[in-house]
Order: structure tokens, then sequence, then C-alpha cells
């Protein structure tokens, strides 16, 4: 008998969080976290997990404006070192919402290896904005090229990372902000104090913070003011903004 031809793998976009709007304005595509190398397919239960929350939030702050928010399912689990298997997938996610939806903006939102994603996938010309959420950076080696920043120009761009994340550097996240940032001045960066790599201890400021970013950078909506001060404030002040205890329950615009 033949041997069957082995399927080719290709990324899609889960439904939207929500009901679909009957009339898309922005799109906000949805980055999980993901492994240093591996060629295993993602479980979607498991992927889909660690953006969920923020999905939700989204779906909520972004209803009257005609915000649509999925979750990108990868190929592989992997980044695997040049063929930067996630990145790719996010590049391909802005074509395919661009294709269903239209010249509308769109924002990249990662979180840890998707955040990576996001920032690589950042200078397709549908996205307007990258939020990267305890991004995963790999390591400086003078052997390697340094992580790609041009991309990001002309982006609005939003970095917020735990002090005592045990998985990815905060220091890494803040270097490459301090790179962005002279090239683009619309960057800015939030330190969650003594919070760890999955930010539990603050998740409904982060949430808020997430969400204030995207509504500003999607719809036009006013940032809140430390979002405003963040941009505006010369390095490093606006890539070492603390991010406020109580975050989203008192915002000042």
């Amino acid at each position: 008998m033949p041997q069957e031809a082995t399927p080719v793998r290709t990324a899609r976009l889960g439904r939207t969080f929500g009901p679909e709007p009957a009339t898309v304005s922005g799109v906000v595509l949805l980055l999980p976290g993901g492994e240093e190398v591996s060629g295993r397919r993602p479980s979607p239960v498991l992927a889909t997990a660690s953006v969920r929350a923020l999905g939700r939030c989204l779906a909520r702050a972004g209803r009257t404006e005609g915000l649509a928010a999925h979750v990108v399912h990868y190929r592989y689990r992997g980044w695997n070192g040049s063929e930067a298997h996630l990145a790719r997938d996010a590049a391909w996610a802005a074509d395919e919402a661009v294709r269903r939806y239209g010249d509308v903006p769109v924002c990249l939102a990662g979180v840890d290896m998707g955040g990576r994603a996001a920032l690589h996938a950042g200078g397709h010309e549908a996205v307007n904005s990258v939020a990267a959420i305890a991004p995963w950076l790999p390591e400086d080696d003078v052997a390697l090229p340094p992580e790609p920043v041009k991309q990001l120009a002309g982006r609005q761009v939003l970095i917020v990372h735990g002090t005592n994340d045990e998985r990815t550097d905060p220091e890494l996240s803040f270097r490459l902000a301090a790179r962005v940032k002279k090239a683009n001045r619309d960057v800015c960066r939030f330190e969650v104090h003594a919070d760890r790599h999955g930010l539990h201890q603050y998740r409904s400021e982060v949430l808020a913070l997430a969400c204030d970013f995207v509504m500003g950078a999607l719809f036009g909506r006013p940032f809140s003011r430390p979002v405003q001060d963040a941009l505006a404030a010369p390095p490093p002040l606006g890539l070492r903004m603390p991010l406020a205890a109580g975050f989203g329950k008192t915002l000042q615009r």
C-alpha cells in the first residue's frame, strides 16, 4: 500500500471571546507561551489557559468598540531556533485577521514565549501595537545577532514583567525595551514588584493594564494616567514604571 502523506500542519485562530461583533473595528491576537525547542503540536486547552483571562477581559472592555479577540493556535510548541515558528504563526495570524476583517488595526498580545513572538511579528503592516507580558527572551550571546527591534518603529509597545520572575529574566526585557525606545518613543514597560512569572499576585492589575493599553492603542481611548506617564517619561523611568497595587480600580485619566 502506498504510504500516506504526512498532513501539513497549519496554524489557526480560535473562536472569538464572547459574541463576535456585527462589525469588527479592531482585532487582538492572543499569543500563548511555548517552549524553546519542541516539534510537538501544542495542546489547545493548555495553550489557551495562559491567555484566557486576558481574552475575556479584552472582550468585555471592547464589546462596544467592535473588538474581536482570538487565540492563535500554533503549529508547534517550540520556537525552534532560526525557524522562529511562533513568530511566523503570529505573522500568519495577522494576515488571517486582514483576510477576515479587512483594514482594521491589529494588536499582538503575547505571554512568555508568545511575548517574544509578538515583538518579532510586530512589524506586520496591519499591526499597530504590541503587548508582551513576561516575555521569554534569549540570554545575550555575542555569537548570535541581538533580538530585532527595528520592526517595532511606529508601533505602540507595552512590556510588563514581574521583578521576581524565575523563568524569564526581567533585565532582558528592560534592555530590549531600552533598545526599542531609541527608535520609537511610544514604548513603556511596567514592573510588577515581587511578582513571579505567572503574575498571579497582581493578576487583576496586570489584566487592567493590558486592557487599558489595548483599548487605547486600537481605538484611541485615552490611556490611563500611569500609561501616559510611562510613555512620556525618558528612560529608564518609563521603562521601570512600577505597577501600583489596585491599578484598574482607581484609574486617573
